[in-house]
């Protein structure tokens, strides 16, 4: 005959080893994190739009594997302080480009509001605010007198120039 053997464990017990398992077996994984694109990875470019004020920008990922770059472009103006506010507003995050795509986003320079204005000489951009960025002169955006710069906006990166024009549209109207 087989002698069995029950052991009673109290419930908090049993609790506090469920408790302890590894999330790996409670829940998903989460996806894994992009690295940040390498500035020497991204072509940087900056040209006029057919909107007064406006300029589209975009980078494209030259390296071999997708990265990130911030979703909110760094833009910055000759030497005034603070880069272009995004529209809409938002923090900083991770927004993916694979290799060999081009990420677009329009900046308006000036509101068309504005009673007050500043010119600058020339625009500089970046895909993530640890980088350096790349510098634009004034007469290549097509204002050899300069940049008129009053409350610029920048919206986040977009998949084509058309989705970003719009969207510049949408958040300044």
């Amino acid at each position: 005959m087989r002698i069995r053997i029950e052991v009673a464990l109290p419930a908090a017990l049993v609790l506090s080893f469920a408790l302890s398992a590894p999330a790996a077996a409670t829940a998903a994984s989460p996806a894994p994190v992009l690295p940040t694109c390498r500035e020497s990875s991204l072509k940087v470019a900056a040209a006029v739009s057919g909107t007064p004020e406006t300029v589209r920008i975009s980078v494209t990922n030259d390296g071999r594997q997708t990265c990130a770059v911030d979703r909110i472009p760094t833009v910055v103006f000759g030497d005034l302080d603070g880069p272009a506010l995004p529209v809409p507003e938002g923090e900083s995050g991770p927004y993916p480009v694979p290799a060999g795509r081009t990420v677009h986003a329009a900046v308006r320079t000036l509101d068309p509001a504005a009673t007050e204005l500043r010119v600058v000489d020339r625009l500089t951009v970046a895909g993530d605010p640890g980088h350096r960025g790349r510098t634009f002169d004034a007469a290549s955006l097509g204002a050899p007198d300069g940049i008129r710069v009053w409350e610029p906006v920048t919206t986040w990166w977009h998949r084509s120039s058309e989705a970003a024009d719009a969207a510049l549209e949408r958040h300044t109207h």
